[in-house]
């Protein structure tokens, strides 16, 4: 059935579907029946959990990961450690390394790596947040959780200047063992991570 020959309600539900990564238009058709076959309770109960990430998820205003709860539950955790910052670009890597166990530090997010060709540039990420949390005075080591592409590496040397610069007591120091070239925290399993995390070296 092509596009324009869908009732509005359904066409308007796949045009919205496949705007998600890796669904086309079939794709999003494909799903949208499969949500019409479903219970009318189930198809109502999806729509309520997607209004419910607007409603009821935001950013933790200390680390910037999503949460329901600001502060978030590790930024409130009084048994991790106040004195390591470990630094991420995306949320999914902070879960990777969470989920791990071997980490009991402090978190941020920066909102992305720098990529002058994507328009990513200083101003784009969370670097005014960090410095507010460096200037607390607790924290004596920043771990820059980044990757090793050569965004993560551009983006470690920019963050390792600031901080030499503006807050030259606080240890500067990265993931080190088992991580190769060109990939990403979010994709390394959790030995190589935990490797990583104790063997960090100062930059």
């Amino acid at each position: 059935m092509s596009a324009q020959r869908l009732p509005e309600p359904l066409k308007l539900l796949v045009d919205r579907l496949a705007k998600l990564p890796g669904l086309g238009p079939k794709s999003a058709l494909r799903m949208a029946m499969t949500l019409l076959k479903w219970p009318e309770s189930e198809t109502r109960g999806l729509g309520t959990a997607i209004a419910g990430l607007r409603d009821n998820l935001h950013l933790c205003h200390r680390c910037g990961s999503l949460t329901d709860v600001d502060p978030c539950s590790i930024c409130t955790d009084a048994s991790r450690s106040r004195e390591t910052l470990c630094l991420v670009s995306e949320w999914d890597s902070l879960l990777v390394i969470e989920d791990g166990g071997f980490y009991k530090g402090q978190f941020m997010i920066l909102g992305g790596l720098l990529a002058p060709l994507d328009n990513v540039n200083p101003e784009t990420l969370e670097l005014e947040r960090l410095r507010r949390r460096l200037a607390e005075g607790e924290i004596r080591e920043i771990i820059l959780g980044l990757g090793t592409t050569l965004e993560a590496e551009n983006t470690a040397s920019y963050i390792r200047s600031m901080i030499q610069r503006d807050f030259p007591d606080i240890r500067v120091t990265r993931l080190a063992q088992g991580i190769p070239l060109g990939s990403e925290v979010k994709f390394i399993d959790k030995e190589t991570l935990r490797q990583s995390l104790q063997y960090r070296q100062d930059l």
